[in-house]
This record gives C-alpha cells, structure tokens and sequence, in this order.
C-alpha cells in the first residue's frame, strides 16, 4: 500500500508497494480502496494523491518508472487533485458494474454512463499512428499529460466489462474484504485474495468460533 506524500518534485517518503493480487489494473484499480464493505472502522483510501496514482500505474505496467515520475515532477497541485477525484470516480463506477455482476444485480445506468463516458474521453485523447513499422493508437498530445493515468485505466475497465474474462472476475471470500481478481486457478476455486492475508484471517475467525466457549 502507498504511503501520503506531496506533488511537485518535493522530497516523499519510502512508499510500500500497492498489493497487486488481481490480475487486472482494473480490478486492482477497484481495490485500492481497501476494505470497502467493513463498517468500522470504515474503508481506508490507498489512492491518497496524485504521486499514488502515479506509481500505482507504474506498478500496474501501465507506463513506466520514469514516466511516473515525470508526470508527477510536472502536474499542477490543481490539476493533480482533479485526476485523482476522477480516477476515483472512475473506480467506483467500475466496482458498481462488477460487483452487481458478481451478486446478479441490476448494473446501475449511471455506473455504466460513467464508465462509457471515461471511455470516450480515454478513445477521443488518441490517434491511429505509425509506431515501430506498424499503426497503433497513440495519445495524441504525448505521453507526458497528466490524464494519462486516467484514459489508460479507463481503457483498460472498459476492456474488461466487455470481454469474456468478466466471467472469471470474483471477490475475496472475507464479507468485509471482498477484493477482486481474476480466477485462473487450475479448478477455478480461488476464494481469497491473498492466503497470507484473508484466507489466514478467515480460517482463525472460524477456529476462534469452533472453540468459543
């Protein structure tokens, strides 16, 4: 998980990685807001500012080291604060879709208004062009724009609630958890995000319960 720090090139802090267990930066886009459906203490936000967002997308493979790090040398503190609450937004209209996927409930119009919208945006920003020998879509302003981050995520959660991997999309087995991830397990039987994590947690809740009294 990413520790707080500030824009500008200013001197930050160590950050600890983000915990990538899902297969998909979209799904790990979701999750980075952790412990969504624990009531108290409430859900704890890991994409604090726009330096989080950054390395998370670095991390994700979705640009690279020192591209974070020139996006975030280079980003206005105004700016900065305006992706990271539309990247934020663009998170919780995703989990709307697939967390209603996942429990066979209605997908919510606006959540799907939203994520189209960022969609297009993402679509609108690039242009066809000629790359290594072969035509590729290309931003068309560079790479350099502080709105990367945000079309490269928005173009991957559309990519993903339109293919067939959406059947293999779960949720951890902890109620309060319930991160996302894709099920490549050889049986598709993977019920936690992570073993060391949840699936620990779980198994001493129900020893604890077995014992009780």
């Amino acid at each position: 998980m990413a520790n707080s720090s500030t824009n500008g090139g200013s001197t930050r802090k160590a950050r600890k990685p983000f915990e990538l267990i899902a297969g998909n930066a979209a799904l790990d886009l979701v999750n980075t807001l952790d412990w969504r459906f624990r009531e108290e203490p409430p859900p704890e936000e890991l994409l604090r500012d726009y330096d989080d967002l950054a390395y998370f997308s670095a991390q994700s493979g979705l640009i690279s080291d020192a591209l974070a790090r020139r996006l975030i040398r280079n980003v206005s503190e105004s700016k900065a604060a305006h992706v990271v609450v539309a990247v934020r937004e663009l998170r919780e209209a995703a989990a709307l879709v697939l967390y209603a996927a996942l429990d066979g409930d209605e997908v919510p119009g606006s959540a799907v208004a939203s994520l189209e919208r960022n969609f297009k945006r993402a679509r609108d920003s690039q242009r066809l062009q000629k790359v290594a020998g072969k035509l590729d879509w290309e931003f068309s302003q560079g790479n350099s724009l502080p709105e990367l981050p945000l079309w490269l995520l928005s173009l991957r959660a559309a990519e993903l609630v339109t293919s067939d991997e959406m059947e293999r999309v779960r949720a951890c087995g902890n109620a309060e958890c319930r991160w996302l991830f894709l099920d490549t397990s050889k049986n598709h039987t993977r019920r936690w995000c992570d073993m060391k994590i949840c699936g620990n947690r779980m198994k001493a809740r129900r020893f604890k319960a077995q014992h009780r009294g």
